[in-house]
């Protein structure tokens, strides 16, 4: 696994850091009482497990999951489009109310809607890599599954003209063989720390409230654009959504665009060659 370069050197993880003390402590621990020596690899171990499902954690790699608190501002993201029942509907919210958004697109769906990542485009949002399938246990398989999972996305992304320079892994979930899947790619991780645990769509109730009560200066916001799974509840999910804007500005905070927020381009236009 590969650490972060900083002045032509390489940085370990916080895994291999933290790795490397486990196993220090457990020599010295060794030389006391040699049944203490367990005790922190097991701490390790179980610190590896819980690691991945901590979105915001940078344990294996550096991770983007917030900005800046010094601004009163957040960003809006949206997982797992584009879709034709949806798309459309955020794109008219955004455009009423003046946001930008990054879409975290699938390959698999810019394949099938293409028309839709163009009309994202041309509303001035940004485009991000979300893997080609969106296989929520593609962070079991290994490097090569992982890896082709994100360059078939780029490939397709690049048809639009686009280079995507974000990844937000499925479900945000990190691992070790991360690192090594987007090596000598522009891509750097992007996750969110804000979100209403609304499981693609399945869990509307409240779903504003959820995240306007515990919004703070810097947050990326985390939704998603697929259809609900229920197509009774359509018209209680254009609801939330519309109670977002109001709900934001009420908390005294600016949505803008996610490059500006965490100061860093996350797409890149080839044709223009600048960063959005």
């Amino acid at each position: 696994m590969k650490g972060a370069p900083r002045g032509g050197r390489r940085v370990l993880s916080q895994a291999e850091g933290t790795g490397l003390t486990a196993f220090g402590a457990a020599f010295l621990l060794a030389l006391m009482e040699p049944t203490w020596a367990t005790v922190p690899l097991t701490l390790f171990v179980l610190l590896c497990v819980v690691a991945p499902f901590c979105p915001t954690l940078p344990f294996f790699l550096p991770v983007v999951s917030r900005g800046s608190a010094d601004r009163k501002t957040v960003a809006l993201t949206f997982d797992d489009g584009p879709d034709p029942a949806t798309t459309p509907l955020l794109l008219e919210l955004l455009a009423r109310h003046g946001m930008r958004a990054t879409f975290f697109v699938t390959g698999r769906n810019a394949l099938r809607h293409p028309a839709l990542i163009q009309d994202i485009l041309d509303q001035g949002h940004t485009i991000g890599n979300h893997s080609c399938r969106h296989d929520n246990f593609i962070m079991l398989k290994s490097v090569h599954r992982l890896r082709k999972e994100i360059l078939t996305t780029q490939r397709i992304l690049q048809r639009f003209d686009i280079t995507p320079l974000a990844f937000r892994p499925p479900v945000g979930i990190t691992n070790p063989r991360l690192p090594a899947a987007i090596q000598g790619t522009p891509l750097f991780v992007v996750n969110f720390n804000r979100r209403a645990g609304d499981w693609g769509n399945r869990r509307l109730t409240h779903l504003s409230r959820r995240i306007i009560r515990r919004l703070r200066p810097g947050d990326i916001i985390l939704l998603h654009d697929t259809r609900p799974a229920d197509p009774r509840r359509w018209a209680q999910w254009r609801r939330e959504l519309n109670r977002l804007p109001a709900g934001i500005a009420g908390r005294g905070l600016t949505v803008v665009p996610l490059a500006q927020l965490i100061q860093r381009p996350v797409m890149v236009k080839r044709r223009a060659g600048r960063g959005s």
